[in-house]
């Protein structure tokens, strides 16, 4: 199909209603792009092109996406029974699941065919995706730079062509960060919007969402529409929608209130970027023009706890997994079977008492109540997504202590959405001199994606990015 990329998702899905193509025809399709683009790019790390092959011979349910490729990010959000989940970590290699994530058995209810597995960094701790296992994925921009991390591979799939949308996780902003690098939609929804069962209460306490990459927002808004819910026994539950999302993305917006925040809420001291001050002025302007008020966000964080605290769970949950694959695989846990900086983080989780994880809780969870209040009487608060362009690859690598400060820079605006439980957004909105992708944070109220896919549609329609692409091999 030449013109497979020129349809998002649910335009891909509407052609094979009305019979103009078949989800076989979708499938090769994405298929060929894959074969012929990835070699260069390293976005798809586990194939599953047998399988989707399968899955339609089989037959698909007939949800709102049947016969529309996708993909699925290669950690444990997307588990399947008989399909590797690596987590791009060595030390899970041979990991074949025997169960199904509730999130990828809604996508399967939707009709979607799963064509293969994203890149991730180790256990997608990393703001790049260049795992040791797997090796760098590149940004389809400029092969030369990063894509972001953790869901590299996810949004260097999408801006490549490769399927309109596919699956992302974000823990920190994993899937707003690459969103921004890749030059396509990404969006976090609000904690536990979408569910991390069966196996599962929270995801990383609660830091991390899973949702979706995508070219269009309405594909987005209707993927989290098949998505969203608690399952069955869910431990925790997100204030229901009042009505589907895609609906909010026709919906005009009226006019808003929004914030603007031009200062990292975590990291201080860390200089702006001038491209990334040019977008975020750009935007601020456009707002301005479609009726909306833009005011700055008065809001201070003392960050230097809250990262600790951050960091203690994360750490725990890292070495709560490694612990368990070692178990599987008979054996004690040795430094060699991670990464270095995967090592070192795990092993602070050995140097606290069980207090100071629940204490560490309570301090992220204080503070996003404290930012609920800051941002009580706004509808949205506008920030660079990212303090700088798309980076050189290696340039934020584990081996130097260089490389593991400019990681945690490149969230120093997304973090606080994770630790506040918010739902945020980065829209393709600028793109530089040198061609590169600059994305725009939007974060909502807790609860709140329907203000965010109502701006999302407004901005989509004002300053179209569907057909900007980077220059590939067909």
């Amino acid at each position: 199909m030449d013109t497979y990329e020129t349809y998002d998702g649910l335009g891909l899905a509407a052609l094979v209603r009305q019979g103009e193509v078949t989800p076989e025809m979708l499938l090769e399709a994405a298929i060929a792009r894959i074969e012929t683009r990835d070699a260069t790019l390293n976005a798809v790390v586990i194939p599953m092109f047998d399988e989707a092959r399968a899955a339609i011979r089989n037959g698909l349910p007939d949800g709102p996406f049947r016969g529309v490729p996708f993909l699925l990010k290669d950690l444990i959000v997307a588990a399947m029974p008989g399909v590797p989940m690596t987590q791009g970590s060595a030390l899970f290699q041979e990991m074949v699941p025997d169960y199904e994530a509730t999130l990828v058995a809604r996508y399967r209810q939707s009709g979607l065919v799963f064509v293969g597995k994203t890149a991730t960094p180790e256990f997608g701790l990393a703001t790049t995706t260049e795992s040791r296992l797997f090796g760098p994925t590149r940004n389809p921009w400029d092969p030369h730079c990063s894509a972001g991390g953790s869901s590299g591979g996810a949004a260097t799939a999408v801006a490549a062509g490769y399927t309109p949308m596919a699956n992302g996780s974000d823990g920190g902003g994993s899937i707003r960060l690459p969103a921004s690098w890749c030059g396509v939609f990404g969006l976090k929804p609000t904690r536990v919007r979408n569910p991390v069962g069966p196996r599962h209460g929270l995801g990383w306490a609660g830091l991390e969402g899973t949702h979706a990459i995508t070219r269009s927002v309405r594909d987005s808004a209707a993927l989290l529409d098949i998505t969203q819910g608690a399952d069955l026994g869910a431990p925790f539950v997100a204030p229901p929608p009042v009505r589907p999302y895609l609906e909010e993305v026709s919906t005009p917006p009226g006019n808003l209130r929004l914030a603007v925040r031009s200062t990292p809420f975590t990291y201080g001291g860390v200089a702006l970027h001038p491209d990334c001050q040019a977008a975020l002025d750009d935007a601020v302007q456009l707002c301005t023009e479609l009726g909306h008020t833009v005011e700055p966000l008065h809001y201070q964080l003392d960050w230097e706890p809250v990262r600790d605290a951050n960091r203690l769970v994360a750490a725990t949950e890292v070495r709560l997994a490694m612990e368990q694959r070692a178990r599987e695989l008979g054996r004690e846990l040795r430094e060699t079977d991670v990464e270095p900086e995967t090592w070192r983080l795990a092993e602070i989780s050995h140097m606290v008492r069980a207090t100071d994880y629940l204490q560490a809780l309570n301090l992220i969870y204080d503070t996003g109540r404290g930012f609920a209040a800051a941002i009580q009487d706004y509808d949205a608060v506008i920030t660079p997504t990212v303090p700088m362009p798309p980076v050189a690859l290696d340039r934020m690598s584990s081996s130097s202590p260089e490389g593991i400060t400019e990681r945690r820079v490149a969230i120093s605006f997304t973090q606080i959405a994770n630790i506040a439980g918010n739902p945020a957004m980065s829209v393709p909105l600028y793109w530089n001199d040198a061609g590169l992708p600059v994305g725009i944070q939007f974060i909502g109220r807790y609860g709140d994606e329907a203000t965010l896919f109502r701006l999302a549609g407004q901005l989509e329609a004002a300053r179209p990015w569907f057909d900007r692409r980077p220059v590939l091999a067909h």
